[in-house]
């Protein structure tokens, strides 16, 4: 139950639309795809010269609109976007994938459902099987297609999962990994160290606790009271 679903050569999707999207970091073009059959839309960023075959920083960054949106401190992901498209915009190219795969492609519903059960003792792999679902649902043979639209095919990939580097290399995509880690903070210790022990992501064996950003503003220790109080009702 650990494998992510494997890649396809043939996966099917369109580019139907195109902006301009200015950030606190740069402005780039967003360009929205439709994955067909499941009807998904799918995003890119991306910032300057792309498509003159030299290897392309990147980050697939799946959706999690708990860290992406709500400033979630359960996890690195809110993290690990602004890290890469603020470092996309300091090089001045670059391209980030934003792929509707929530929750390890289990769904927003189901992964408040796993988080539920992460607050009665399960880390986040156990919270998946415990729900019927393989660690990793994800699949990225949608990436091929949404980089050869940008003329893109080798990636200097700002990633800490090998099976996202094996799964590209899979589709005929060159792969360089650049470390990409966020500071791990006293809500998210246990999923980092779990996502390193059971997922093989590489990540520092005890990263040091962040003291910055709005990870750990007073919003923060209401958010840590809260978590305590629902770890000893659940109990």
């Amino acid at each position: 139950m650990s494998s992510p679903q494997p890649a396809q050569h043939n996966a099917a999707i369109d580019h139907v639309a195109s902006c301009a999207l200015p950030t606190p970091w740069a402005t780039f073009q967003l360009h929205a795809f439709l994955e067909q059959g499941s009807g998904k839309e799918h995003l890119a960023l991306t910032l300057g010269e792309i498509g003159d075959g030299q290897p392309v920083l990147a980050r697939l960054h799946s959706e999690c609109l708990t860290g992406d949106a709500l400033f979630s401190l359960r996890c690195d992901c809110g993290a690990q976007l602004e890290s890469a498209l603020r470092q996309i915009a300091k090089e001045g190219r670059g391209v980030l994938l934003y792929l509707r795969q929530e929750g390890r492609g289990i769904g927003l519903v189901n992964k408040i459902r796993a988080y539920g059960l992460q607050e009665s003792g399960a880390d986040t792999v156990e919270a998946n099987h415990q729900l019927g679902f393989a660690d990793d649902l994800r699949n990225y043979a949608i990436c091929a297609p949404m980089l050869r639209h940008f003329g893109i095919r080798s990636l200097r990939l700002m990633t800490n999962n090998p099976r996202k580097i094996d799964a590209l290399k899979t589709l005929d995509i060159d792969v360089e990994r650049i470390e990409h880690v966020a500071s791990s903070t006293r809500f998210n210790a246990r999923y980092l160290a779990t996502k390193a022990s059971k997922l093989g992501h590489l990540l520092p064996q005890a990263p040091a606790h962040s003291s910055d950003a709005s990870h750990t503003s007073e919003a923060s220790e209401a958010a840590a009271a809260s978590l305590k109080s629902d770890d000893h009702a659940g109990a």
